[in-house]
């Protein structure tokens, strides 16, 4: 028998093996805007949007001090933080500028809009938000149409 999953069904939290918690919080908190709601010690940390018990934790139970997972090697590829408007995503963009943070790519996706970066430790990070689900490609099959094509950083900060 097939089983499909519930359409309600989504993905609740990450957690991520850092090598040093402050510099992680100030990344995720004092940067992106994630709010910090509880600590284990020195050790881990939990954040999230809007109060929820955590979207992210933060832990360096394995990883204390250690260098970066290498590009070229299993694991993950990037944990997606998804904003509820395109001015949203615009005024993250407009942070990682004035704090002059350098992004790894930006996209259209034509289902979204997304910008790639790095946290401190090398995760990747995708902040990126959806278009209406009634504005998204179709091909004449009638699946998705999702592609990569250069997203107008212009065109996002005139969000703002």
């Amino acid at each position: 028998m097939n089983y499909t999953i519930p359409a309600q069904t989504r993905i609740g939290h990450v957690h991520l093996k850092v090598a040093d918690l402050d510099r992680a919080l100030a990344f995720y908190c004092d940067l992106l805007g994630f709010s910090l709601i509880t600590t284990y010690g020195k050790e881990a940390a939990f954040i999230s949007a809007g109060g929820y018990h955590h979207h992210i934790g933060l832990n360096t139970w394995y990883s204390k001090d250690a260098s970066p997972a290498p590009v070229r090697s299993v694991g993950l590829f990037h944990t997606a933080i998804l904003y509820p408007t395109r001015r949203d995503l615009a005024i993250a963009f407009q942070r990682l500028i004035d704090a002059k943070y350098p992004i790894t790519g930006a996209s259209d996706h034509g289902v979204s809009e997304a910008l790639y970066l790095n946290d401190p430790d090398r995760n990747g990070v995708e902040l990126y938000w959806d278009r209406p689900k009634e504005q998204w490609p179709h091909k004449a099959d009638g699946s998705l149409e999702m592609y990569t094509h250069p997203l107008d950083l212009q065109s996002l900060l005139g969000e703002l």
